[in-house]
C-alpha cells in the first residue's frame, strides 16, 4: 500500500522531460525566427541594431519569466517603428531610454489599477485600421532602402520621392542589386511553408532568405549596404541624469502613446493567441505589468520598446511550445548569438532587412479580412480605411484617435435609434415611439412632433422608449404646452426613467 502510495505521488518525471523537450525545440524555432526581426526592426527604427536584439533577450529573460501569459514571445515590434523612429527624429536617441522607461511605469501603474481588461473594449475595427496604418507606413518607408535611398521624414516626401526610387532601382547597381535580392527574399518567404514538406519547413522561410540572400551578396559581391554591427555593451544606451532633466510635455506625450499603443498591441496579440492554445489563458492585468517590466528595464539600457509580438507567438504555439521554458531560452539563445557571432550580422544586406519588413506590413494590412468586412458591414470597414489613412497621412496618435473618434460617434448613432410610428383616425392620433431618444435623434423627434395635426386629440406613448435624454425630455415639454397653447389636446404616457 505503502509503496503504491509513494509511486503515485511521485512527480511524473517522463511528462516533464517530454515538455522541456517541446519547450527546447520551439525556442530554437522562435529564435530563428527573432534575429532577423530584431536586427530589421532596429534598422527600420533608425537605432543600432544590437538594441533591437536586446529588446529581444529582455523579453525572454525578464518577461518570458513573468506572471501573465505563459505562451506568447515578447520583443521588440515592427508595429513599433513609426513611433521609434519619430521619437528619435524628434528627441534623439539619448532620449530614447527615458521615453521607454516612462513608457514602462505608466503600464505597470495600468496593470496594477487592473485596467488590462479594458484594452478589449477598443472598437476591433480602429486596431484592425491602426495595424494596417501602420503596415501603410512600413511599406511605403522600406520600399527605399530596397532601392538603396535613404526613407525620407515625411510622409508627402515618401511619396514625392517615389520617382527617384524607380529610378534608382532601375538604373543604378545598387538599386538593381537591392532590387534583386529584396524580390528573392520575398519569394522565399511566401513559398517556403508552400512548397517545402515537413519537417524542414519548421526552420523559419525569413531566416532562409537572410541566409540565401546574404550570401550571394558576398558570393557576387554585389554593391549593397549592409547592416553595421558594433558591440552589444557599446551599444548600451543608458539614459544620464540630463536627459531626464530635458523631459517636457512633448515627451511625456511620446511616454503615453508608447504605453497605450505597446500595451494595446500586447493584449489585443494574447487574445488571439489564447485561441491557438489549450495552455492556461493570458491574465490581462498581469500581463500588462510584465509588459511594464520590461518596457522598463529596456528603458533603463536604452533599448527598443518591446510589446508582445504575434508572430513569435504564433511560431511558438505552432512549434509546439507547453510552458514558459521556450520564451525564456528563446532570450537565452539572443543573449548567446549576440556574444558569441555578432559579426554574422554584418552579412546581412539592409534590402533584404526592407524585404522581411515589407512583408511583415502587407501581413498587418490583412487586405483579405478587410474585403470580407466590407462584405458584412461597410461602417466597420470604412472604420477601418479612415484609420489606416489618417496614421498615413498624419501619425499614429492621431490617426488612431480619429478612429476612435469615428467609431465613438457611428456606435452612439446606432445606439441611438428611434422607431416613431403614427395611427392616424378621424378625432385622435396615437403616436408611438420605441427605441432610445437621444440628442442625435432630435431633428427626427421634432419634425415628427411639429407634423401632427393642431384640430386632432394627440395621444404621444413614450411608454416603451428605453432612455429618454435630457434633451429629448425637453423638446417634448415643450411641444406639449407650444400644442396646448394652441388649443390643442395632448394625452402624454411618459417612460418609467426619463433621464
Amino acid at each position: 500500500m505503502t509503496s503504491q502510495l509513494e509511486e503515485s505521488s511521485a512527480p511524473p518525471t517522463g511528462r516533464k522531460s517530454s515538455t522541456f523537450g517541446a519547450d527546447l525545440g520551439a525556442s530554437l524555432v522562435v529564435f530563428l525566427v527573432a534575429v532577423p526581426l530584431c536586427v530589421g526592426i532596429a534598422a527600420a527604427s533608425g537605432v543600432p541594431v544590437e538594441l533591437g536584439i536586446l529588446t529581444g533577450i529582455i523579453g525572454g529573460l525578464v518577461v518570458g519569466l513573468m506572471p501573465g501569459s505563459s505562451i506568447q514571445v515578447s520583443g521588440p515590434a515592427a508595429g513599433l517603428t513609426v513611433l521609434v523612429a519619430s521619437a528619435v527624429h524628434a528627441h534623439g536617441l539619448a532620449m530614447l531610454g527615458v521615453i521607454v522607461l516612462g513608457a514602462g511605469v505608466l503600464q505597470i501603474l495600468l496593470g496594477l489599477a487592473k485596467l488590462g481588461t479594458w484594452f478589449r473594449a477598443i472598437s476591433p475595427a480602429v486596431v484592425q485600421g491602426m495595424l494596417a496604418g501602420i503596415g501603410l507606413v512600413i511599406i511605403l518607408g522600406q520600399i527605399y532602402p530596397v532601392g538603396g535611398l535613404e526613407q525620407p521624414d515625411t510622409t508627402a516626401a515618401k511619396f514625392t520621392g517615389l520617382g527617384e526610387l524607380a529610378t534608382s532601382l532601375v538604373t543604378t547597381p545598387a538599386g538593381q542589386s537591392g532590387l534583386a535580392l529584396a524580390a528573392v527574399a520575398l519569394l522565399i518567404m511566401v513559398g517556403w511553408k508552400k512548397f517545402v514538406p515537413a519537417p524542414v519547413n519548421l526552420v523559419p522561410g525569413a531566416l532562409i532568405a537572410v541566409v540565401v540572400t546574404s550570401a550571394a551578396a558576398f558570393a557576387f559581391d554585389l554593391p549593397v549596404e549592409k547592416v553595421e554591427v558594433g558591440s552589444l555593451l557599446g551599444a548600451i544606451n543608458i539614459p544620464t541624469v540630463a536627459a531626464f532633466g530635458e523631459i517636457n510635455l512633448a515627451v511625456i506625450g511620446s511616454m503615453i502613446t508608447f504605453a497605450l499603443i505597446a500595451s494595446a498591441e500586447s493584449l489585443f496579440s494574447a487574445a488571439a493567441v489564447d485561441r491557438m492554445h489549450d495552455s492556461p489563458k493570458t491574465q490581462f492585468n498581469k500581463e500588462l505589468v510584465a509588459q511594464g517590466a520590461g518596457n522598463s528595464i529596456c528603458g533603463v539600457f536604452g533599448a527598443l520598446p518591446m510589446t508582445a509580438v504575434i508572430v513569435r507567438s504564433a511560431t511558438n504555439v505552432q512549434a509546439g511550445a507547453k510552458t514558459k521554458a521556450s520564451r525564456v531560452l528563446h532570450g537565452v539563445w539572443l543573449l548567446l548569438f549576440v556574444v558569441a557571432l555578432p559579426g554574422v550580422l554584418g552579412f546581412i544586406p539592409l534590402a533584404v532587412l526592407a524585404a522581411l519588413l515589407l512583408q511583415a506590413g502587407w501581413k498587418l494590412l490583412e487586405l483579405k479580412s478587410l474585403v470580407q468586412l466590407a462584405r458584412e458591414n461597410r461602417s466597420e470597414a470604412a472604420i477601418v480605411a479612415f484609420t489606416a489613412v489618417m496614421i498615413l497621412g498624419t501619425d499614429l496618435l492621431v490617426g488612431t484617435l480619429a478612429g476612435l473618434a469615428v467609431a465613438v460617434v457611428k456606435t452612439a448613432v446606432e445606439v441611438s435609434r428611434l422607431h416613431v410610428r403614427a395611427e392616424h383616425a378621424d378625432e385622435h392620433v396615437h403616436v408611438e415611439l420605441g427605441g432610445n431618444a437621444t440628442f442625435l435623434r432630435l431633428p427626427r423627434l421634432l419634425e415628427h412632433l411639429e407634423n401632427l395635426p393642431s384640430n386632432k386629440h394627440v395621444h404621444l406613448d413614450l411608454s416603451t422608449v428605453r432612455h429618454l435624454d435630457r434633451a429629448c425630455h425637453q423638446a417634448v415639454e415643450n411641444w406639449i404646452a407650444e400644442h396646448r397653447k394652441n388649443n390643442g389636446t395632448v394625452e402624454v404616457a411618459m417612460p418609467a426613467k426619463a433621464g
